[in-house]
């Protein structure tokens, strides 16, 4: 798991069919300290929790329960949003 900050949003005309209808959002990971950026941005999507530019997030990369998720063994999904930070 790791902290993010959510920097955008991606649309895409041409996707995987366990993705239809699922926000995909560019979030910035953060290093450890919770501070300074970790790397580049990354992919995440939201299944329900409703994050927006500037919310701080908590995202997954278990690709369990990504396919869980979105009820697809297939699914491309690498990095999910799990939770909004208050």
């Amino acid at each position: 798991m790791l902290k993010a900050t959510v920097v955008g949003s991606a649309t895409s005309t041409v996707k995987h069919p366990s993705l239809e209808g699922v926000r995909m959002l560019v979030v910035q990971p953060y290093a450890p300290d919770g501070t300074s950026p970790d790397g580049h941005p990354l992919l995440a999507i939201d299944t329900g929790y409703g994050a927006g530019h500037g919310d701080q997030v908590v995202i997954t990369s278990d690709g369990r329960y990504s396919r869980e998720n979105l009820h697809n063994d297939n699914t491309p999904v690498r990095w999910t949003v799990i939770g909004i930070c208050d």
